[in-house]
């Protein structure tokens, strides 16, 4: 990545005025976006994150504030003089052009020679997977392939960035997750900036190598598919990114370097050094973290009792739902061997157990 960021953010405001009230889409927000970088903007429906990619693309101008694209304001530049191309979630082909025609149409604009459109066209449809299906019109094309087209005509042109709407929305779960891989591998080997606009947080862990999580028009929290998932900043992140236990109390005592929450004589969570004794404490730890048994398990971590009122087999994991002693609603993925039997069923008392360094104490 080069010190000047491809894409920055500078106190970006967007409002809107509606039935004659002001409306805040974006509140603030700041990004720095590197070179190269497959960064994701990731948020529930109205929180923002599609107003945030307009204005990258020049579709909306700010209300406040500096979009920098290479280091250069563009604020008031028209989306046509950004080198930004954007793939909508309809993907938009012309329906009675060809592959190649739709890909080559960009260029046509540009009055290059033909020779050079015919070389460009080949080597993106070769590079998304497409090469041989140069004549075919977008009927003809499932929805996977269509939105290589659009992705293989926004890429020829050489932008030094794509934006990317949502756009495999429209695709069954095994092509999406497919098109995952795909997009991956393309953006790598163009070796460009992807800004990618998503509500799927299995989407945005999959191919980011940054994820903004938006909620109400601000960045709740900038970090790694890791950092987000496992150390969320904020209660809306650990329940948003995948499937989080919230559970909260007062830190009873100190030991080892780990803050102590007891909630019975048997029971306690344990979190590494978070916060001083005496402070209330909001603890999130991921379901696959924890362990299910109808034993007691050994002193050393956090230890809760509780009884299934749930169990969900979903093939790779078995989901259990368990209300513990102190009313909290608490769900188990445990995975499924070659041989296994549910731990429990419903109704059972059980024991859940995890290790200190998997409890995370909101905002710490």
């Amino acid at each position: 990545m080069t010190d000047t960021p491809a894409i920055e953010l500078v106190g970006v405001v967007k409002e809107f005025t509606s039935r004659g009230e002001t409306v805040q889409a974006v509140r603030g927000v700041d990004l720095s976006i590197g070179e190269g970088e497959f960064f994701s903007l990731l948020g529930p429906s109205g929180c923002g994150k599609t107003t945030t990619m307009r204005m990258i693309a020049g579709f909306e101008e700010p209300t406040a504030g500096a979009v920098l694209l290479h280091g250069k304001d563009m604020v008031g530049v028209p989306p046509n003089r950004r080198d930004v191309n954007m793939v909508f979630q309809s993907y938009a082909l012309f329906p009675h052009m060809s592959v190649a025609e739709n890909v080559a149409f960009g260029l046509r604009r540009r009055r290059l020679a033909k020779p050079e459109i015919t070389r460009r066209v080949g080597e993106m449809l070769e590079a998304v997977g497409l090469a041989g299906r140069e004549r075919h019109r977008p009927a003809e094309l499932s929805g996977g392939q269509q939105q290589r087209v659009a992705l293989a005509r926004a890429l020829v042109n050489g932008p030094r960035a794509l934006l990317l709407d949502e756009p495999l929305a429209a695709l069954d779960l095994k092509l999406r997750q497919s098109m995952q891989v795909e997009l991956k591998r393309i953006q790598r080997e163009v070796g460009i900036t992807f800004v990618f606009v998503t509500h799927d947080q299995g989407e945005a862990l999959t191919l980011s190598d940054r994820i903004a999580v938006m909620n109400d028009g601000r960045v709740e929290q900038l970090g790694s598919p890791r950092e987000v998932y496992e150390r969320p900043g904020t209660r809306f992140v650990a329940g948003f990114i995948g499937t989080s236990n919230l559970l909260s109390g007062r830190v009873a005592e100190r030991s080892g370097g780990h803050a102590v929450i007891v909630l019975g004589p048997e029971e306690r969570i344990v979190v590494p050094a978070a916060t001083a004794a005496g402070g209330e404490l909001e603890v999130t730890v991921r379901p696959e973290k924890i362990d299910l048994g109808v034993e007691r398990p050994p002193d050393g971590g956090s230890v809760l009792r509780g009884t299934v009122t749930e169990v969900i087999y979903q093939g790779t994991a078995t989901h259990y739902n368990v209300r513990t002693s102190t009313g909290a609603g608490v769900v188990v993925f445990v995975q499924n061997t070659n041989d296994a039997t549910d731990i429990a069923v419903r109704g059972d008392s059980v024991w859940l157990s995890w290790e200190p360094r998997h409890s995370y104490a909101i905002g710490a």
